[in-house]
């Protein structure tokens, strides 16, 4: 996929078809539960919830090989980010910045919530992300909670 012209794609969980929704929740899984040895219960629900969007990153045409993902749910008032995650082959391309530029054009007027992976506040502070409480363990990891208030500058990507 290195090299290849990504397309980017977002879908709700009914527009999903089975083989795109298969290849995103094994890519989260790769990700999440292998590669970080976290065995934790990935599926957790929120994936089907009204105003839920699913992001990603996959070459043209080919929705169902991702190479990047985030998911975004709707917690009105406030827009929450989560699931961030890149295949390996795909690491260091700037993917994660296109789609968190994307998904907070979302609603740019929103307040956006993500609990960074602490060693990557500094990226979403890149994109007005704020830490907005202390550090906690999550399946091993450490996170912070981080808030993007409205309205917020996007830097260019």
């Amino acid at each position: 996929m290195l090299g290849v012209d990504l397309t980017r794609y977002e879908a709700s969980f009914d527009e999903l078809d089975t083989a795109t929704l298969y290849a995103l929740l094994k890519l989260r899984t790769d990700v999440f539960v292998v590669e970080q040895a976290c065995p934790y219960p990935e599926l957790d629900g929120r994936d089907t919830e009204p105003g839920t969007r699913h992001l990603w990153l996959a070459p043209p045409g080919q929705p169902s090989r991702p190479c990047a993902y985030l998911r975004i749910l709707n917690e009105d008032p406030v827009l929450r980010i989560g699931r961030v995650c890149t295949s390996v082959e795909a690491r260091g391309q700037g993917l994660q910045a296109r789609l968190l530029a994307a998904a907070l054009q979302e609603r740019p007027d929103a307040t956006y919530e993500l609990s960074a992976q602490t060693y990557l506040t500094g990226f979403y502070a890149r994109f007005g992300f704020q830490i907005s409480g202390s550090e906690f363990i999550e399946d091993g990891i450490a996170h912070t909670p981080m808030t993007r208030p409205q309205p917020a500058t996007h830097p260019q990507v």
